[in-house]
């Protein structure tokens, strides 16, 4: 019980992904996790439940800080795909049924 509110509390004030762009030429993620997958044509980051996406020409990671990570280039494509918190179907299932 006090794992589902504790992660509800997290995802509500803390983790939720926060994206500003400026054109199709930079994005910065606010609470972004870590880097999953980086090259100039595709870049996959975590932030909270989210896995994001990136496609496009001469991306670089400008600025990645405590606060987020600026993706700066030629920005083709965004793509969002949620992602499971916990291991175990049952602690997911409760956490979205709250």
């Amino acid at each position: 019980m006090f794992r589902k509110i504790a992660d509800k509390t997290l995802e509500t004030f803390y983790l939720t992904p926060l994206i500003h762009m400026d054109g199709n030429k930079e994005i910065l993620i606010e609470n972004c996790k870590r880097i999953e997958e980086y090259s100039e044509i595709f870049m996959s980051v975590i932030s909270g439940r989210l896995c994001i996406n990136i496609w496009g020409d001469n991306l670089r990671a400008c600025d990645f800080n405590k606060n987020g990570l600026m993706i700066s280039g030629k920005i083709s494509h965004i793509e969002f795909t949620e992602r499971n918190s916990g291991n175990n179907e049952e602690s997911d299932k409760g956490l979205r049924e709250d």
